[in-house]
């Protein structure tokens, strides 16, 4: 494009991002082989965003207000690690992903209780 903008020729199945990029951007980079890490392949839909699918209950808790009890549970995501599980609401959960229930209790190394 000029100076200091290049436009990217991009594969058809990524014809939705921008491809002008500006040289401010580009970044020193030596490569190593050695550390080449495979990505899962996500499928993005054309706002570039995806559902998140949940896996699995790594723990329960209750949370005590001055009326009453919350149950919540912390959900392992798809795609994500054990570190950036969600809490969320029990009953919420038990609407939207059933299947989350019906398991038996496990244990996971990281020493929370995992429902598998």
């Amino acid at each position: 494009m000029g100076a200091v903008a290049y436009r990217l020729a991009l594969p058809p199945e990524l014809s939705f991002i921008h491809p002008l990029f500006h040289v401010s951007m580009l970044r020193k980079c030596i490569s190593d082989s050695s550390q080449v890490i495979e990505v899962p392949a996500i499928l993005l839909d054309e706002k570039l965003s995806y559902e998140e699918e949940s896996m699995a209950i790594v723990n329960r808790q209750v949370r005590k207000l001055r009326s009453k009890e919350i149950e919540f549970v912390k959900v392992l995501w798809q795609n994500h690690t054990v570190e950036e599980a969600t809490w969320e609401i029990e009953n919420t959960m038990r609407v939207k992903y059933p299947h989350l229930f019906q398991s038996t209790e496990t244990t996971v190394d990281a020493g929370e209780n995992f429902i598998s």
